[in-house]
């Protein structure tokens, strides 16, 4: 099996696994309970949030554990809302943001708030100016992810945060589930409020997050019931599935020694791609390493999808959350791109385990899939 849809989701590690497995089995006590093996229980949770802050280079009183990158965003961005609304309902954010985002956003606009959906450039990037021309006295919130999930492109979060720390009635959030062990980001940064993390993008187990929430921001809770996390998320912590995800956390940044590598893997696919006809990579030349975004207009892509399947080798079309629905991407469509392009997109997102001889096979069937294709229509 050749497995390169890492952006949906990756392989947990072994190690991962084993932890997962060993901390169900010998700490499956209820941190919240009172006795003793309730309190080993809450210990390996405070120990777990320790590591992770430290990894995040963020206070322990900073973490928030999420069951994953899609309850961080709605998190973050309806907490906010609902908090400080009394201080304005206007969010700025753009328009190739992740499902999770833009119909977090939708949902309030029925509720009164009015949103900026930014465009962005033919590359897949907001423009700082046009961020900082948006904000009004009644901006409350803006949400701009770190790396974009189809693209690949990289967003300019630090000017952005620059810009964000001179307002001081308005929060910044970044969806960095793309982004971690990936591209750097600094979440020391001031004016960066917020940001959301999910553990089976660094192959960790589905079903847990962080949502890193800088002391002295205050959220509006959207689960409420027994207090934990701060009383930001309450509900019974998922032990098993923190400490296997903060073992994975550790693991990928030890990998990013060796994101050189992706980088050359990603650069050599690229000039693959582009010597073949009727390919057009979509892909920005400055973008994160792990993803590569090529359309073939003219043929539908859940076809070669589907071709490429039954030699085991997987890639996808673009977010899996939205994968399934067959029309154009919105990502693609916000960087001008016609529907021929917008709506023949494949995404091709790599791992640290990616090897060259995966990628050589998987272009000599690619190339064999678009021949056949183009015969029978033909």
């Amino acid at each position: 099996m050749i497995y390169l849809d890492n952006s949906a989701t990756t392989k947990p590690y072994p190690s991962v696994l084993k932890s997962f497995q060993e901390v169900s089995e010998r700490f499956f006590s209820n941190p919240s309970s009172i006795h003793q093996f309730g309190g080993e229980a809450e210990k390996l949770l405070l120990k777990a949030r320790e590591q992770a802050a430290q990894l995040l280079n963020v206070l322990k009183e900073e973490i928030v554990f999420t069951s994953g990158g899609t309850e961080g965003n709605n998190m973050a961005i309806k907490g906010i809302a609902l908090q400080h609304q009394s201080r304005g309902k206007h969010i700025i954010t753009t328009q190739i943001e992740h499902p999770s985002i833009i119909e977090a956003c939708e949902s309030l606009e029925t509720l009164g708030f009015d949103v900026t959906y930014l465009p962005v450039d033919e590359n897949g990037v907001v423009s700082v100016t046009d961020v900082e021309q948006a904000i009004r006295p009644d901006t409350i919130l803006i949400s701009i992810m770190h790396v974009n999930n189809e693209l690949g492109s990289i967003q300019p979060i630090k000017a952005i945060a620059d810009i964000a720390k001179r307002y001081p009635k308005l929060f910044f959030h970044v969806d960095n589930v793309q982004g971690v062990g990936k591209v750097h980001l600094d979440l020391q940064h001031e004016g960066i409020n917020l940001c959301s993390i999910s553990a089976h993008k660094i192959h960790g187990l589905k079903g847990t997050g962080i949502l890193y929430v800088q002391k002295g921001t205050t959220l509006f809770s959207l689960l409420h019931g027994g207090g934990q996390e701060n009383s930001i998320r309450s509900g019974t912590e998922n032990l098993a599935g923190i400490v296997s995800m903060v073992k994975a956390l550790r693991l990928v940044k030890e990998k990013e020694l060796m994101i050189d590598e992706m980088y050359q893997l990603q650069q050599y696919l690229r000039s693959q791609l582009e010597e073949m006809a009727k390919v057009v990579v979509n892909t920005p030349r400055e973008a994160a390493p792990h993803i590569m975004n090529f359309s073939v207009p003219g043929l539908k892509p859940e076809v070669i999808i589907h071709m490429l399947g039954k030699h085991e080798i997987y890639i996808s079309t673009r977010s899996a959350c939205s994968s399934k629905n067959l029309d154009e991407s919105h990502v693609l469509a916000a960087c001008g791109h016609d529907k021929k392009r917008t709506t023949a997109a494949l995404r091709v997102s790599f791992g640290y385990e990616t090897t060259k001889e995966e990628l050589d096979t998987f272009v000599q069937v690619l190339k064999n899939a678009i021949m056949e294709l183009k015969e029978v229509m033909e």
